[in-house]
């Protein structure tokens, strides 16, 4: 199953850490211009969705922030949190390796 997300570096980002991950299988940019989409490749297992769940953490109204050591396992490893950090855009296995904190973006496993 494909969809289609607008484009931003933020949002390129944060699919270049799920498709790391095997979330998605792939993503590509189309477009031109101001007219940017990424076309995103959702994976499946057995054809069965691999994400089973998302949770989103920050929001535009109340933004959530986190210190490495503060960080917990989603779902006992099976899962990830996404940080948006000095550093970058990163999972939260990289900001406890790197000892940096940031904002929580979301949860998915």
């Amino acid at each position: 199953m494909k969809i289609s997300v607008q484009y931003s570096r933020f949002n390129q980002d944060i699919l270049q850490i799920l498709k790391k991950n095997k979330y998605i299988t792939d993503y590509k940019i189309e477009g031109i211009g101001a007219k940017k989409n990424i076309s995103v490749t959702l994976a499946y297992n057995q054809n069965e969705p691999v994400v089973s769940g998302v949770k989103l953490a920050s929001r535009s109204g109340r933004r959530i922030y986190s210190k490495a050591k503060d960080l917990e396992p989603v779902l006992g490893g099976l899962g990830m949190v996404v940080l948006s950090t000095p550093k970058g855009v990163i999972t939260d296995k990289e900001a406890r390796k790197m000892k940096v904190g940031g904002e929580l973006l979301f949860k998915i496993w």
